[in-house]
């Protein structure tokens, strides 16, 4: 029977977890003290035979052995509905059949009415002797519950007792021999010394059962701080990854300018202030990093302001367009007029990440970026006729470093991109819907929704958990795209 489990909550009763031990430490000594019980009666039977009345012996043997058959019936009720209860269950049960162990006593109280001064002393002496191994025995096996402990030997003693004061006084008129008051005297020094023995020794065990609680709780407290250091970890390297991920689009873009700007150099005044704007667009990248980290601390600050579609599109356009054209893509931008309640660096990242995996998993014809205005909000739609992804991907993708197995395109990342936008596309309230068939491409649907900074923030601090165990909800839509407000895929490369 193994010790209950120390309350995680460190406002749980203390004392009360001790007490529904020490009862766990009561119950556990129970088939012993049966047995030895059983052992006991037989051999009380066999000294006393030849001198007691035998149906006055064999009515106290069958009367002591039937409160151990109770004694036995209550602990297999305890086995089967309280043992794996919690300490106020334990507590409960040996408040409702406590009696039991004092009326154990008292029934072997009673036996000195068959022995005492009826029986040869030596008899005598071998019945105080079972009665004193008893009382010493139940110390080691009822004190870990006090109350328990002194109401046996309150009931054995009083019980010895009140059987030889009575015989003294009834019986023998106090006539009897000198000796026997100097074993009642004897007796209730004997009673007091297992008291205050038994007092001692309930003592060390609750002491030791407090110590074990504090003891768990000092290594559930140890537990919690060193997960908190391997979040933090956990957290760093996200960061660092996600950090590899993002920063590697507009320094790529940057180069190729430079490569352009160094073999035509006529072309400076074109690609100077293209130049200057990767540079812009390193530097957001770099805050919105450091937003990142705190976003997975649950920190993190949006700056919802009023952005122009137009405008964000053209940005796009100037960090992607230089990747689609180094592969040999047609990059197509569709841009209308009207603006959108959102954070503009982490909108720019959402729609970003889908280019540029749009522009990594396309191989031939091209990609399509495209602003519309619906009844249900301005959204921003991403079309390419890449690879696709199977039906039995499309959730996983969303997943933190998930890579599609042979998938090409996969070596070079760190599978956090479309993780990235998941999670951002939740915490600004931009619903993502996705539909992709294998070998022709793939459409994200962003829907931009006005972000509200006060329910963003909530969304933020509460994905945490979400996101770390689990994975965002992203709208998965039928493999092929059909109706008045679609795009065929196959018209991104025309």
């Amino acid at each position: 029977m193994k010790p209950h489990a120390i309350p995680a909550e460190p406002a749980a009763d203390e004392a009360a977890w001790v007490e529904g031990e020490l009862v766990r430490g009561l119950m556990r000594t129970q088939r012993t003290t049966r047995i030895l019980g059983l052992l006991l009666i037989a051999l009380v039977l066999a000294v006393l035979w030849p001198d007691v009345p035998r149906p006055a012996l064999l009515g106290w043997a069958v009367l002591t052995t039937a409160v151990g058959a109770v004694r036995l019936a209550i602990m297999r009720l305890y086995a089967r509905e309280v043992a794996p209860a919690g300490p106020h269950e334990h507590l409960a049960f040996v408040r409702r059949w406590g009696l039991v162990w004092p009326v154990t006593g008292a029934m072997w109280g009673l036996s000195t009415l068959l022995f005492f001064d009826r029986a040869s002393l030596e008899d005598q002496f071998v019945c105080w002797l079972v009665l004193s191994g008893l009382s010493m025995f139940a110390i080691n096996t009822l004190s870990s519950h006090l109350a328990t402990m002194r109401s046996y030997l309150d009931a054995l003693a009083a019980t010895a007792l009140g059987v030889m004061v009575w015989r003294m006084g009834f019986d023998l008129r106090f006539t009897g021999p000198a000796y026997h008051w100097w074993m009642v005297l004897l007796l209730m020094l004997f009673w007091q010394v297992l008291r205050q023995a038994g007092l001692r020794q309930h003592v060390t065990q609750r002491k030791n059962y407090e110590l074990q609680y504090r003891n768990n709780q000092l290594i559930e407290s140890l537990t919690r701080q060193t997960q908190a250091a391997l979040d933090a970890v956990e957290v760093k390297n996200r960061f660092l990854a996600s950090a590899a991920h993002d920063i590697r689009q507009p320094v790529h873009a940057l180069g190729l300018y430079a490569d352009w700007l160094g073999s035509e150099p006529e072309l400076v005044h074109d690609l100077a202030p293209k130049i200057v704007e990767s540079t812009k667009a390193v530097n957001s990248l770099f805050d919105s990093l450091f937003d990142m980290a705190r976003l997975d601390s649950g920190k993190i600050r949006l700056h919802v302001e009023t952005l122009r579609l137009d405008k964000l599109l053209q940005d796009l356009e100037l960090h992607y367009r230089p990747l689609a054209e180094a592969k040999g893509l047609k990059f197509r931008v569709h841009s209308v007029t009207g603006s959108v309640a959102s954070d503009p660096i982490l909108l720019q990242r959402v729609v970003g990440n889908l280019i540029s995996n749009a522009v990594k998993y396309t191989q031939r014809g091209g990609v399509l970026v495209a602003a519309r205005v619906t009844p249900a909000g301005a959204r921003i739609e991403v079309w390419d006729t890449g690879v696709g992804i199977a039906p039995m991907h499309q959730r996983e993708i969303f997943r933190e470093f998930y890579k599609v197995p042979s998938h090409a395109g996969t070596d070079d990342g760190f599978g956090l991109g479309l993780y990235i936008v998941a999670r951002l596309a939740h915490i600004l309230g931009h619903p993502l819907h996705m539909a992709s068939r294998p070998g022709r491409g793939t459409v994200f649907r962003l829907l931009l929704r006005p972000t509200d900074p006060v329910e963003a923030a909530q969304r933020a601090a509460s994905s945490i958990d979400t996101i770390k165990y689990g994975r965002p909800e992203v709208l998965l839509g039928p493999p092929i795209i059909t109706g008045r407000d679609a795009r065929p895929a196959t018209s991104v490369a025309q």
